[in-house]
């Protein structure tokens, strides 16, 4: 270990998720004194979740994470591990649904007086929605977001609108029948934007940081 490596305050790391392409990542800059139970908060700000799962790292085949799990406590600093440029560490939210991250350590760096650490600076692709069936479960609906049930629902509700259009009235809505065609039309259509929408926007994740969202995540109850 160099001493440029032990005595630089800020590091910038690279979060992928793994298991999903186009690949959904980030990349942030934190204190290199940030504990790992902060650096979880950051986490699931940065990606996009939501905080109600546990959580765990694995580093050097030692287990962190959450008081339910049994596992070693994450009051613990990441500089402690004294790791180095390129190595990387797993961290696993929801137990459950199992979203594996890799976390790798791009660089160290001094403080940036102008910039307010946590901060954003780079990221592609939005989170998948919670309890969803992890990576699998994801690409699966995302497939069927765009496969044939999707094209049905969507011919349900553009004839609904071309007859309206046709008519100028709503009278086919008062069908019951057609009116609840169209409804479950609509709920089902409204369900799958969630694995269609791939925005990714580093504006908000960094206003979330500048209003303290990581340090609600951090705190927030888990099972």
């Amino acid at each position: 270990m160099s001493e440029h490596v032990q005595t630089l305050p800020v590091i910038q790391l690279k979060i992928r998720l793994l298991g999903i392409s186009p690949m959904i990542w980030r990349r942030i800059l934190v204190p290199s004194k940030i504990s790992l139970k902060s650096l979880h908060g950051v986490i699931q700000v940065a990606m996009g979740w939501e905080g109600h799962h546990l959580y765990q790292y694995n580093i050097y085949g030692v287990h962190y994470g959450s008081f339910d799990l049994c596992i070693s406590s994450p009051e613990v600093a990441i500089e402690s591990f004294q790791l180095s440029v390129n190595d990387r560490i797993s961290y696993i939210y929801d137990m459950g649904d199992w979203w594996e991250h890799e976390l790798r350590i791009e660089k160290y760096l001094n403080i940036d007086n102008r910039r307010n650490y946590p901060v954003c600076i780079g990221g592609s692709g939005a989170c998948p929605p919670e309890d969803c069936g992890g990576p699998d479960g994801f690409l699966m609906r995302r497939d069927e977001a765009t496969g044939y049930d999707a094209y049905q629902d969507t011919e349900v509700i553009a004839d609904f609108i071309e007859e309206v259009i046709r008519t100028d009235t709503f009278e086919n809505i008062q069908d019951e029948d057609q009116r609840w065609n169209i409804e479950r039309a609509l709920e089902r259509s409204q369900s799958r934007l969630a694995f269609l929408d791939n925005k990714f926007s580093r504006r908000k994740i960094n206003q979330a940081f500048k209003d303290n969202d990581h340090e609600i995540m951090m705190h927030q109850q888990m099972w």
